[in-house]
């Protein structure tokens, strides 16, 4: 599987039209004014990120097919639509389990955690449309098939998401090294959303105050924090022990 490159103008605007998942477009300001009034428009409408770059790099991506300025990198994967997940969790007996990464970048992080979603059952992960990785085929090498199995949907306003996901009886628990809480002392075993940061950065100020509860890792050595797809990745198991020990 890989990120599908679509060259030039008509393919880019027919894509867009057809509602392909797309991750980005790329455009260089070169020609007519107005020349991609049309693709910016579409990729406004859905809120795909569009970046200026230098022609060369559209040559190097494009294999000598004639771009024409332009080129949409499509998912290496389609994305779910949160209704649709939502409604399907509705039929499960055991509690709902999510993951919204908050403007995860780096793509090796992305399919570890997806790798680890997958072990441990969890029911789909969500991620920003802007300022954040997505599915592409760094992601879907590393996840090592994950990627076939776990849901992702990418949504607008996380802050929205996450008032919408706690009206419906979830409880939203933060990883964040400032957390009251040891991540193993907490109670996970209800229906949960856990939200993970950016590398470097970790939960925004604004994500971590719409968090039930924020929980850490406890940290003994020199270092004061972990990868973010390590310390998911005790995190979800931590969920899992509770869940396997608590019966639905």
């Amino acid at each position: 599987m890989s990120e599908e490159v679509i060259a030039g103008r008509n393919p880019v605007v027919e894509a867009l039209k057809a509602g392909r998942p797309i991750n980005k477009i790329l455009l260089t300001r070169m020609g007519r004014p107005g020349a991609f009034s049309e693709i910016t428009r579409l990729a406004k409408e859905q809120a795909i990120v569009v970046q200026e770059v230098e022609p060369a790099k559209l040559d190097a991506l494009s294999s000598g097919v004639k771009h024409q300025g332009v080129i949409a990198l499509a998912a290496a994967k389609e994305y779910v639509e949160l209704d649709v997940l939502l409604q399907e969790l509705t039929k499960k007996e055991a509690p709902p389990l999510l993951v919204l990464l908050d403007e995860l970048e780096d793509p090796h992080n992305f399919g570890a955690i997806l790798r680890t979603c997958e072990a441990v059952g969890v029911d789909g992960v969500l991620i920003p449309k802007r300022r954040s990785v997505s599915l592409t085929a760094t992601v879907a090498r590393i996840s090592a098939g994950a990627i076939e199995y776990v849901p992702v949907v990418r949504v607008g306003n996380i802050a929205q998401i996450i008032e919408k996901l706690k009206k419906l009886g979830y409880w939203v628990v933060g990883a964040d090294m400032a957390g009251t809480q040891v991540y193993y002392q907490s109670n996970l075993t209800g229906p949960l959303l856990v939200v993970m940061g950016s590398e470097g950065k970790g939960l925004r100020p604004l994500v971590k105050d719409q968090c039930d509860f924020l929980v850490r890792i406890p940290m003994k050595g020199k270092v004061n924090s972990l990868n973010v797809s390590v310390a998911g990745s005790l995190l979800l198991y931590e969920i899992l022990r509770q869940r396997e020990q608590t019966p639905p």
